[in-house]
């Protein structure tokens, strides 16, 4: 229960909350790397959550949203996807729109 908490409050202490394989400067993979440069190609103060450092927190995140991959992508509390999701979405213009909407950007 305890490490649901933490994602809980993660996500709602930050507007936009990714978690991923290390860091936005540091991504430790391609799909994390690349989610941390569309935000930043977006001009998105995001925070960065990088499950490496915690075996529980990968695992309890993936429990939380119900998606067996990393990285994950919040907007306001609102879980957007992974990857490709982010992707497709920022290639249709409709990451940027959902961004605006939520007065992010």
């Amino acid at each position: 229960m305890e490490i649901k908490e933490k994602i809980k409050n993660l996500i709602s202490d930050n507007k936009v909350c990714l978690f991923m394989k290390g860091t936005p400067d540091a991504p430790q993979c391609g799909f994390s790397m690349a989610v941390s440069n569309v935000l930043k190609h977006l001009n998105v103060d995001f925070k960065g959550i990088n499950v490496l450092e915690d075996e529980n927190l990968r695992q309890g995140i993936k429990d939380f949203s119900d998606w067996p991959t990393i990285p994950q992508l919040y907007v306001k509390q609102e879980f957007i996807g992974g990857c490709d999701i982010v992707k497709e979405m920022f290639e249709k213009g409709e990451l940027k729109k959902l961004l605006e909407e939520k007065k992010i950007i």
